[in-house]
Parts: C-alpha cells; structure tokens; sequence
C-alpha cells in the first residue's frame, strides 16, 4: 500500500479518516457551533454500581460511574460521535502512509487542571504504561498493539504498530487511552484536561467535579457533577421520582411505561451490547458440538426482545455484530427457536433425560428471565436445566468464565475489531467460551490493517459465521441501554457505544431551569 492515507483537521474542525472510518465532523453529537451562554446548576447522577475500588485511573476503569467520572475529567487524542466515528480531540492531526506508522499532531492549546500544558511526554506516558502488567489496565489487549510510541517533534507523536491497523483513530477513543499528565502514579485526584477539575472523590461514596473554566473546547453549560450509585433498582428510581437524583442509568425495560406516566424520560441508546449464554468448550458438556447446538436452538429471540425487554432490544444471530453495522453479514441464516432440533442434538449428544446446571446472576442483565425462558423450552426438548442464581457481588470473579454453563454481560464496542479482540482470539483474557480458532486469530490481524471496505466485510463475514457456528456463545440480542431523567436534564441524545451519551453526557447536557 504506497497510498498516503491522511487523518486531517481544517481549520473549521473537519476530520477527514481514513477508509473505513469515515469522515466526522465537530458537529452531530459534538458541542453545537455556536455555544449558548453558560448557565450552571448541579447535576446529581446515580448509576447501578459503585465499590471503594471506583478508580480515577484511566486504565483501570470497569463499570459505568468509572466512564462517566472519568470521561469528566481527562480527555482521549479522538472521541466517538454517533455514527462510531473518531472525532479530534487531543489529537489536531493523524496521518499515516500504511496504517501502521501514525504520526499524531497534538493541539496547542490545551491545559492539564495543574497549569501545565499538554506535550507529546504526556501522550508517550499515558500510552506506554498500559503494557505494564503492574497497571492492570483494561486496554492491554490493545496497548500491544503499541510497538513503539515516542515523541515527534515538540507538539506531535509517532505511534508504531506491530501490524496495520486502518481502526487505530477508533481505537484511541476507548476509555482506556484518555490522556493523564506524565509521571502520575497518585489518582487519588485527577489531573486532567477535561471539561470538569475534580473538586473531590470518595471510592465507593461520590465524586464531584467543577466545570473546568479554562476548558479548550470552551467552558460547558453545567456548573457541577456529582455521581453517586444506589444499588437498588427500586430505590435509584425513588431517588429520581422524588426529586433527590436528575438521572439515573440501568432502567429495567418493564417499568418504562411507569416512569412516563410519572412525568419523567426514558432515554434509549442503541447499542451491540448483549447478555449472552456462554458454554464453556474445556467442561465436559462444552466438548460436545451437539450440545453446544442444542442450547443455542432453545434461545427464543422473539419472546426474550418482547417479554423480558419490552422491545428495546434488536434480534442477534449468535455472533457480537450488529445488523447496523456495515460489516454485518445479512446473508448468514438466522439460527431459529427448535425445542425439536434442540432434542435431536441433545439425544445425539447422549443427554436425553439429563439435568444440566446453568448459574444465573442479576449482574449479567437479565440473565435469570432469559434462563427461564430457556428451562421450559428445555423441558419440551427432553431435558432439564437446573437454573442457580448466585449474587452479583463476586459474580465476575468467581463464577464468569469459571462454570461450565453460565451468563456474561457485554457493553457496546465501537468496531468489529475490538469485540473480535477482547473476546473471541484465542488468547483474548476475556475469551469467555475458552473457543481458539488459529484461522480467526489470522483473519483478525489480516482485517485489522486493510482498507480495502469489500475486503473487509468478506473477512469480517467469515468470522461471525466461524463464531456463530463454532463458539461456545449464545446471543440472542443486542440491548438498548435504558436511562432515565427529570424533565430538567436537556442535552440528551443517544451514542451507540453506551447509555448516558457513552457515559460523556456531562460535557453536553444543560438543565433548563440552572
């Protein structure tokens, strides 16, 4: 490939990508053109989930009020808008003649909360220590991607790559990769370039952030942001309906209906996240191929979507692409609901009669419903699932990848790469089924670099039918994330990489009567 390929930035902030990403503006789910006047006020938020191990660390994040803190607080070289673009942020200017040799022009005029200004030991610093295994950073599966990252210049970067990746501008925007001032080792404040300064943070209690007066992109229309979790589903909606809480996130699709009647907003994002049946291939039960089989035809898709998700949900074929996506291939048959089908595969696996044990937990979302589903339609299929609900405190460290049968709970990923990456090579940490295809690991990194867009889909199409048919995965839908708010909260608008605008709702929302 002898093409140079430009990621550039004019003057009216338009960043034209590479092939394959598109091009994205400063517009669509950005900051408006023209920016209203600054108003304030606080905005209280409470999310689902919160430990003493919430982190301001970047690399560390793992649940939603991390995101959303964070996402505050510091800032990426290029951020995602609604389309799963790569828009500029940090980064002015990307090029690169064969996507695997990048050079990263920084902005000039931007500051960390300190003083200091931004410079490329910052960036060589923040991308660096994402392969030391000390960090335990939750990027590491890309970061080694990463085989050199050094200064270019006094405002740029050359970022190397072991092989091209045509997705590296995407890939940027994930959490993992926000900028943090070089040498910080203490998080117990964040020093960051993001439109809020961290005015306090107490893991497991609340954090406050203040808007950022001297942000680079121009001060927001928030004053202040104070995020907090209250674990109960019934008592986070309490909170909202009386007043106490603007928004909340991890709305159960069954009480929407309520919430409007009330007076308040149900927000909806679109995304590719899913809760999935894994069947893990090194159990016993897991070797046999027509076991495997049979518990995928007892998924009922249909009912799973309507009952158990009020329809905010869209039918998935057993593979983490998404009918939105470009690469999705419309030509793989839909795997169908077969108690029937499901039988034959259990009799000729030798189970016929067999109770067969399947853990539950209300971390995987709505795992327990889904299971339910599947235990009666097992029943028709002539055997009998054991469902065993185990808490969500602990689930993910001690039952997730570790029984044979069990649940998992994917988030929305912006590329087919990076949920081929995290989750199906087979040596991704988080391979759940324990599936290793030497072909699919080739293909992954043969895609990676092309930019060649039919190419790519050919490749990407061979995958999710290897998966579909090969994996130890079920995936019956894509979930849309459900938030909900006071009539106050505008500003709102759906980000396919998760609920709460991707968890950056902070840097856009206003409430009206501040």
């Amino acid at each position: 490939m002898n093409r140079k390929q430009d990621l550039l930035i004019d003057r009216r902030g338009a960043m034209g990508l590479i092939a394959g990403a598109g091009l994205a503006t400063l517009g669509g789910c950005g900051l408006p053109a023209t920016r209203p006047p600054v108003k304030g006020g606080r905005i209280r938020v409470a999310t689902a989930v919160s430990s003493t191990a919430d982190t301001l660390d970047p690399a560390k994040q793992a649940v939603a009020i991390d995101y959303c803190r964070c996402a505050s607080f510091y800032n990426g070289l290029t951020r995602l808008n609604a389309r799963s673009e790569a828009e500029p942020a940090l980064a002015e200017a990307m090029e690169t003649k064969d996507a695997r040799v990048w050079i990263v022009k920084l902005r000039r005029d931007v500051r960390f909360h300190d003083g200091s200004p931004l410079t490329p030991a910052d960036v060589v610093y923040s991308l660096r220590r994402h392969a030391d295994p000390a960090v335990a950073s939750q990027g590491r599966a890309f970061a080694n991607q990463f085989e050199d990252v050094s200064a270019f210049g006094p405002d740029a970067v050359r970022i190397t790559l072991g092989s091209a990746n045509a997705d590296l501008p995407v890939l940027l925007a994930i959490p993992s990769f926000l900028i943090i001032r070089d040498g910080t080792r203490d998080f117990r404040t964040a020093n960051g370039t993001g439109p809020f300064r961290c005015a306090e943070f107490n893991p497991g209690v609340r954090s406050i952030g203040v808007r950022n007066e001297d942000y680079w992109r121009g001060p927001v229309r928030l004053g202040e942001v104070e995020l907090f979790s209250i674990a109960d589903e019934s008592a986070r909606l309490n909170a909202l309906m009386s007043g106490d809480v603007d928004l909340v996130n991890g709305i159960n699709p069954r009480i929407t209906k309520q919430v409007v009647r009330q007076g308040y907003e149900i927000f909806e994002s679109k995304g590719s996240g899913y809760t999935n049946l894994i069947m893990r291939l090194d159990s016993a039960l897991g070797r046999n191929r027509d076991f495997v089989l049979g518990m995928k035809s007892l998924m009922d898709r249909e009912t799973m979507r309507n009952a158990i998700f009020r329809g905010y949900a869209r039918i998935a074929n057993d593979h983490p692409v998404p009918p939105s996506s470009p690469y999705f291939d419309p030509g793989l048959p839909q795997r169908a609901f077969d108690p029937e089908r499901a039988r034959f595969h259990f009799r000729k696996a030798g189970l016929a009669g067999a109770t067969v044990p399947i853990i539950t937990s209300p971390a995987a979302e709505k795992s327990e419903d889904m299971a339910v589903l599947m235990q009666a339609a097992a029943a028709r299929a002539g055997i009998t699932l054991d469902t065993r609900r185990v808490p969500a405190d602990g689930y993910w460290s001690s039952s997730w990848m570790k029984v044979p049968i069990g649940f998992g709970n994917v988030n929305s990923r912006p590329t087919v790469d990076t949920v081929f990456t995290q989750f199906f090579r087979s040596d991704a940490p988080w391979n759940e089924s324990g599936w290793r295809n030497e072909r699919f690991d080739r293909l992954l990194i043969e895609a990676r670099g092309l930019t060649d867009q039919k190419l790519r889909k050919e490749i990407y199409s061979d995958m999710q039918r290897m998966i579909h048919e090969e994996a130890g995965i079920g995936i019956p839908l894509f979930l849309s994330s459900l938030d909900a708010h006071s009539p106050r909260v505008k500003g709102l608008k759906p980000m396919p990489n998760g609920g709460l605008m991707g968890f950056g709702f902070a840097e856009h929302v206003w409430l009206e009567d501040a």
